[in-house]
């Protein structure tokens, strides 16, 4: 059985804001995440998702710069 937090255990857990957990939550980018009634229930041993808004530089582009 898992050990689950919520949406404000998580933000403070992750440094994000409630708000964008849940959206994470709702977009399925947290496995193994349940909802159950109004509440979403996240995976203690869940790792925070990576931020899809950006992306990795090569390491050439770092060199040229």
């Amino acid at each position: 059985m898992f050990d689950y937090m919520n949406v404000k255990e998580a933000a403070e857990k992750w440094g994000l804001s409630e708000r964008r957990i849940q959206v994470l939550c709702a977009t399925n980018r947290i496995p193994d995440v349940m909802r159950i009634s109004n509440v979403w229930l996240i995976p203690k041993t869940a790792s925070k998702p990576i931020d899809g808004r950006f992306k990795k530089r090569d390491k050439e582009e770092s060199d040229n710069e």
